[in-house]
This record gives structure tokens, C-alpha cells and sequence, in this order.
């Protein structure tokens, strides 16, 4: 590995599945990367030219950047002109965001920012989270106030294709003021080939936060649907297919909820802050988090009824535990919380669980998805995967459709 400059143009405050990639990604474009994990195995991982994480791509602008010298890893923060944070957002009770990991990143630095640095935030956060961070650096260090560029650009970026949406996708830019807006602007016109639109640093957050509640919303009509499909009788598949045979309309496909660090997240932030005004979007998010309980239940239930028929219990496979098709993440999935909840209630029945995405898991003992498939006598689809759809199950099998695979 070789070192080109002296100290690094970023310093990129988190690795995970946004912050590598971007890491990567800037750093492929010739600028010297310093990217700052606390989890030593992370650093370690990189440092040798691998990922920790799979995203198609990722390890060979990985191994690239490393081995030119333009990106190290490292757990702490050191002197660069521009500052990236990417760091989790999780929840505290009651669906509460939490920050602490924002601010962690920002006192980090706090000791190095200097006159005319780039502060940005990426971590999808609650409104007003970009100017509660600039207090509390003017705070820590007043000499500064107003001689930083301090903006917030939310990525909007989909598992799986991720290398190349970071540089096609349009961005949403914004900053504190309109100096700081234009100079983040300018940063990022260096990698990204997507328009960049110019906003406040409030309409951007509040950007990122809506456009994942809108998918919420959507996909919620598609679970209800599917809900009352099953009790009047009508195949859910070939409604919304009809159905979007209207010029004007666009009905989403159902699944057994919704599951990731965006989609089935960023809702909360809107109605921790706006609970009042938040009707839909709250109820979208009950609608799709009631799907992945009632799925459990369809599952528990269609097991008693093997059982009264056959006068054994099945042999059940369970398919999938990523949160949405042909990827690896498993974070707020609904397949995996389902899987848990059958198996809380299970009775001592045989289970099959697959994820082909995955070699192992450090709770679930994974079968082949063939192995599984052949010998369950109930086949549970909970995502969507392609190597499902090569599968040809013997018509004797109870098959439980959550995701579309069979249709008819």
C-alpha cells in the first residue's frame, strides 16, 4: 500500500453500508480517504484491501483504493478540510430517534476542525439535527461560529446496487447557509453525476425522511390489500396486475412487511416529532409491521391444520431472512422476525431455514433452499429471492406465497 499525501482531504466518521461505499467511491476519484471506525475488526478488515460487508463491486474499489494508497482505516479521527458523518441513527424507546451517535462523531472532531473546513452529515436524522450540531460546535469551539461550511446530503441508495447509485442518483443538498450549500455542492459534483439539488439543511433531512415514508405509505396499501384478498378469496397477485392496468394507477407488490434501515426507520422520525400530523404515515407503519405478525399466525395456524389432517406435524420450510430479495442484509427484517416468532411457538415441528444470501448464521441453522424445499411439506415464502423462482415444488406441498413466487 502506498501513501500519496501527508494528512487526508476527508475523513469519512463510519464504515458501514453507506460510509464504505462513499469512502470508496471519493477515494477512486484520487482523493486520500481516512475512514474512521470503532470496531477494530472493521478497520483491520479494510486496512488488508477486504470488506465486511457484501454489496456487489465494493470489494474491488476496496481493494483498489487500498492498494493506491487513497484510503486507510483507522478508529480515530485525524486532521482532513472535509468531514463526512455516517453513523447509525437507531431508536430509544418508543420509537424515539437516536442521535448520540451523530454527536459522538461530531465531539470527535471537534479538536480538529479549523477555519474553512467541511462539515457534512449523511445519517438520516430528525429535522433540525444539522443545526444542533453546529451549536454544539460553537459551542465547544466559538472562535469558529461562522467560519465552517456545515450542510446535510442523505444518500438515497438502494442494497445491491449501491456503487453505481452513489455516483448516478441525484443528491439533495443542504446547508446551514447558502455558502455552506454551494460549497458541499462543489464537493460532491467531483463524484456524483446525478443532478445536485440546492435546499436548507431542514428541507433536506426532512427530504430523506419523506421519501422513505412514501414508499411506507405504498407498500402498506399492498399489504392491506393483501390482508383482505385473504379473506374474501381473491388472488392478491392477480388483482394488483389487473388493477395496474389503469393508466393512472401503480399498486406496489405485498410482502410479509418491511424491513431495512430506511424504509421500515425513517417513518418514526416524522412521528416522534409530528404525532398529530402524522396519521397516515403512523398507520402505514402499524399496517406493516401488523403483516410480519400475521404471517406468523398464517404459518401457525396452517401448521394445526396439517396436523389435524395428516396426524403429524409437518416438516416447515421457512424461505428467506434478508429484508428484501437478493441481498444479504438481515437488519429489520420482517422474514427474520417472523422465523422467530414461528420458532418461539414452535411445538417440536422439523424446520428448514434458508437464506442463500448468507454461509451461516449465529442463531439459525441454514439448509440449501433445494434440501429445504424438498423435503418440507409446508414451504413458506417470506422474500423473494431468484433462486426461488427455479424451484418446482411437488403439488402435494402446502406452499404459504408472502412475496409472489408462485402467483397463481
Amino acid at each position: 500500500m502506498k501513501i500519496k499525501k501527508s494528512s487526508p482531504d476527508v475523513v469519512m466518521m463510519g464504515l458501514g453500508y453507506i460510509g464504505l461505499p462513499t469512502a470508496a467511491l471519493i477515494a477512486k476519484s484520487g482523493k486520500y480517504v481516512h475512514g474512521v471506525d470503532i470496531n477494530q475488526n472493521v478497520v483491520d478488515t479494510i486496512n488488508s484491501g477486504k470488506v465486511h460487508i457484501v454489496e456487489p463491486e465494493l470489494d474491488a474499489a476496496v481493494a483498489f483504493a487500498v492498494n493506491e494508497g487513497n484510503l486507510v482505516a483507522d478508529t480515530k479521527p485525524v486532521n482532513a478540510r472535509t468531514y463526512i458523518i455516517v453513523v447509525p441513527t437507531p431508536f430509544k424507546d418508543k420509537n424515539e430517534p437516536d442521535t448520540s451517535f451523530v454527536e459522538a462523531a461530531t465531539v470527535a472532531i471537534l479538536p480538529l476542525l479549523e477555519e474553512g473546513d467541511l462539515y457534512i452529515i449523511e445519517s438520516t436524522s430528525p429535522v433540525g439535527t444539522t443545526e444542533k450540531m453546529t451549536g454544539l460546535i460553537y459551542s465547544k469551539r466559538p472562535e469558529l461560529k461562522n467560519k465552517l461550511y456545515v450542510a446535510y446530503c442523505p444518500e438515497r441508495v438502494l442494497p445491491g446496487n449501491v456503487m453505481h447509485e452513489l455516483v448516478h442518483n441525484d443528491r439533495v443538498i443542504g446547508g446551514i447557509d447558502n455558502a455552506s450549500t454551494q460549497k458541499a455542492l462543489s464537493f460532491y459534483q467531483q463524484f456524483v453525476k446525478g443532478e445536485l439539488h440546492k435546499t436548507n439543511a431542514r428541507t433536506a433531512e426532512m427530504c430523506k425522511l419523506v421519501e422513505n415514508s412514501s414508499r411506507d405509505v405504498q407498500i402498506a396499501f399492498a399489504n392491506e390489500l393483501s390482508l383482505i384478498c385473504d379473506k374474501a378469496d381473491i388472488n392478491v397477485w392477480e388483482l394488483i396486475n389487473l388493477t395496474n392496468k389503469h393508466p393512472r394507477v401503480n399498486i406496489l407488490q405485498p410482502g410479509c412487511g418491511v424491513g431495512g434501515h430506511c424504509i421500515a426507520v425513517d417513518p418514526y422520525f416524522i412521528v416522534a416529532d409530528y404525532p398529530m400530523e402524522s396519521k397516515i404515515i403512523g398507520t402505514a407503519r402499524e399496517i406493516n409491521n401488523y403483516k410480519s405478525f400475521w404471517c406468523a399466525e398464517k404459518i401457525k395456524n396452517t401448521k394445526l391444520e396439517f396436523q389435524l389432517k395428516h396426524g403429524r406435524k409437518p416438516r416447515i420450510a421457512l424461505m428467506g431472512l434478508a429484508f428484501k430479495p437478493n441481498i444479504d442484509d438481515l437488519r429489520e427484517s420482517p422474514a427474520k422476525y417472523i422465523v422467530q416468532k414461528v420458532l418461539q411457538d414452535s411445538n417440536d415441528e422439523e424446520y428448514f431455514i434458508v437464506e442463500p444470501n448468507i454461509a451461516s448464521h449465529n442463531v439459525f441453522k441454514l439448509t440449501d433452499y433445494n434440501v429445504a424445499a424438498e423435503q418440507a411439506d409446508i414451504v413458506v415464502f417470506l422474500v423473494g429471492h431468484k433462486q426461488f423462482f427455479e424451484l418446482e415444488l411437488d403439488k402435494g406441498k402446502v406452499v404459504l406465497d408472502f412475496c409472489g413466487i408462485v402467483r397463481q
